[in-house]
């Protein structure tokens, strides 16, 4: 006997729903059932209504296969719904996202009933190639390239150990996301879960946190690409690479989340190629393939040393430079977090895109540190004097003028590009899909919840796009200013984020062990590392929260607005997360008190429909060999 008719619904309400039917695919279910189609226009009350309906699984013991039971349903909840039903009220819309509730229906045949209400949208178009190379576009930008050079100034051997330090920082923060993440593959992921997990305030400080930092990177991309292309004498008006810059990210990001994904997939193809290139030309030059013949080998390691500094202190003070700017420079787990929600096969493809991220941090993070410390001396002018333009402050490109090499500088440097404005692209996403997250659960405008019929939050890439234009401060400042002022906000808010996603796992454990639940059971890709990994990211993401504008504070040092930037994030964002909980009087979500079951019967539904697909079988030589790279 088919769940719907076990439950009081006819069973030819819905004759032609297969049990594969997919729980996502609302065009095929309206387009065949003219009898609730008929009640949803019913009237032309409806006409406001410019999404199709969200879907009801019924509440079953085991959910098997999915099968789709249409209702409509708004924000608000406080009367029964009836199957096709839209709230009239001059304020409602139909807004839909991956949550559930249960709530009183009325099935076709007039029964009263509860039923599980899925809010969803058709918009999960990522698959697990366009998966992994987004996360990596979002990881690697002008940091890794260019400003990973104000790091070499710490001494190679210190920059080397504060890379390897800090990335197993960001590797713990990725084992704790792999768990939770995996879990529950939200919208917004990691924004969501801090306040269902720890209190609804963290939610929302995390949240608005992580909104300002990407959009402060895509500014960062935008008003870099600018100052990249002085290098070739360009002395027009930045006003018009900014501009071109924001329009591309803007036509890339409105429409569809599988074009972006498209377009993300070869430009970080392209800045993967340039990352390993620029390893190998390491190797090359050292040895001595270069025009001078010079086989330098580790030279600046010997000569001007290892570590910059004669005392403990200064030693101390360099290794901690180098950290921060380990900081600015590693990132990865929270923009595999924030693309959960458009990911196909979350369930598969969101773990293996975690496991990932060490080699990840070892080849592109590591690789770079040492190569960089090979290439350059830490005493070099270029670096320790500043440059008139940061294509010039490349450790890559000051070791090729070094060595007299022709050209190369050039094609590096367009290859640099590519590179930022793919990071710029990954930022853009990931600041809409973050504001997109903070409305859905109310903490933003309800005009911020719209999305096209491709599921994409336009009004939020909107939004974005509007502030990112602050990248036009460049016009009244020095770009190098502009730029270093971002990165000092950027990394301060990563430090928050990655604080916050590790204390939600040790909240997220803790309830698991207070409700009885076994982990290895319960979760779909349990960690080897847990909890050890969660408070080393913790503690240490925790402490240089704080420390990383230290030098503010040394003697003849102080700056107003380099304090603002470096500190003005942890106000505001905690000033954001206080001054909803006194006023919306949050709770601190106890341990036997976390709700750990809501959605899962979603996503297991979710689950079990991709794994009785062949979607993503290969059908040709060139899938089959993605398949086996990603």
């Amino acid at each position: 006997m088919a769940a719907h008719h076990k439950l009081g619904f006819p069973e030819n309400l819905w004759p032609e729903a297969s049990p594969k039917t997919n729980p996502l695919d609302r065009t095929q279910v309206l387009s065949r059932n003219p009898e609730i189609m008929a009640k949803i226009m019913q009237a032309g009350k409806r006409a406001r209504m410019k999404s199709s309906p969200s879907f009801c699984l019924p509440e079953i013991d085991t959910l098997a296969a999915p099968l789709p039971i249409l209702t409509a349903h708004t924000m608000d909840d406080t009367k029964p719904y009836e199957l096709g039903e839209v709230d009239k009220s001059p304020d409602a819309a139909v807004y839909m996202t991956e949550t559930s509730e249960t709530i009183e229906a009325v099935s076709a045949d007039g029964e009263s009933m509860e039923a599980r209400v899925l809010h969803s949208v058709n918009h999960r178009k990522l698959n697990a190639r366009q998966i992994q190379l987004t996360s990596i576009a979002g990881s690697i930008g002008a940091a890794l390239f260019v400003a990973i050079g104000s790091g070499v100034i710490s001494g190679p051997l210190c920059l080397l150990i504060a890379f390897v330090f800090w990335s197993s920082v960001v590797y713990s923060v990725a084992q704790c996301q792999q768990e939770i993440v995996s879990l529950f593959p939200y919208d917004g992921s990691f924004i969501r879960l801090a306040g269902r997990m720890v209190d609804p305030a963290l939610g929302v400080a995390v949240g608005w946190n992580h909104f300002f930092a990407q959009t402060s990177y895509v500014i960062f991309e935008a008003t870099i690409i600018n100052t990249l292309v002085e290098y070739w004498g360009y002395d027009q008006s930045p006003a018009i690479l900014i501009s071109v810059s924001l329009v591309l990210f803007l036509a890339i990001n409105i429409y569809r989340a599988d074009l972006f994904g498209e377009a993300e997939f070869w430009l970080a193809m392209g800045k993967v190629l340039l990352a390993i290139g620029l390893l190998f030309y390491t190797f090359i030059t050292m040895v001595g393939g270069n025009p001078i013949h010079d086989k330098f080998g580790f030279r600046y390691w010997k000569d001007p040393g290892p570590w910059v500094g004669d005392s403990g202190i200064s030693r101390f003070e360099s290794f901690v430079n180098a950290v921060i700017v380990a900081g600015f420079c590693t990132g990865g787990p929270e923009y595999i977090s924030m693309i959960a929600g458009e990911a196909k096969n979350p369930r598969k493809t969101i773990p293996r895109a975690f496991k990932t991220i060490m080699a990840r941090l070892v080849i592109f993070f590591v690789g770079g540190s040492l190569a960089v410390g090979i290439l350059v001396p830490s005493n070099d002018e270029t670096l320790t004097g500043g440059s008139d333009t940061y294509a010039g402050g490349s450790p890559y490109v000051i070791s090729m003028q070094r060595l007299k090499i022709p050209v190369l500088p050039s094609i590096v440097t367009a290859a640099l590009l590519t590179a930022i404005f793919s990071a710029g692209n990954a930022y853009t996403f990931n600041a809409s899909r973050s504001l997109h997250a903070l409305a859905l659960d109310g903490k933003a405008p309800a005009f911020l919840r719209k999305h096209n019929r491709h599921g994409v939050p336009y009004t939020c890439v909107i939004v974005v796009m509007l502030l990112s234009c602050l990248a036009y401060l460049a016009l009244g400042s020095t770009s190098a200013k502009v730029l270093n002022w971002i990165l000092n906000f950027c990394t301060a808010a990563t430090l928050f984020n990655w604080t916050v996603m590790s204390f939600t796992w040790i909240r997220f454990n803790q309830a698991m062990k207070a409700q009885g639940i076994d982990r290895h059971i319960y979760l779909p890709a349990p960690s080897k590392v847990q909890p050890y990994a969660a408070y080393w990211a913790f503690v240490w993401g925790f402490i240089f929260l704080w420390v990383q504008g230290y030098a503010v504070f040394l003697k003849g040092s102080w700056s107003t607005a380099t304090f603002i930037f470096n500190y003005g994030i942890i106000a505001l964002a905690g000033g954001i997360g206080l001054g909803f909980k006194i006023f919306q009087r949050t709770p601190f979500h106890r341990s036997k008190n976390v709700d750990l079951k809501t959605d899962l019967d979603f996503f297991e539904a979710l689950d079990s429909y991709y794994k009785d697909q062949q979607d993503d079988v290969p059908s040709n030589y060139k899938d089959k060999i993605m398949a086996k790279l990603f």
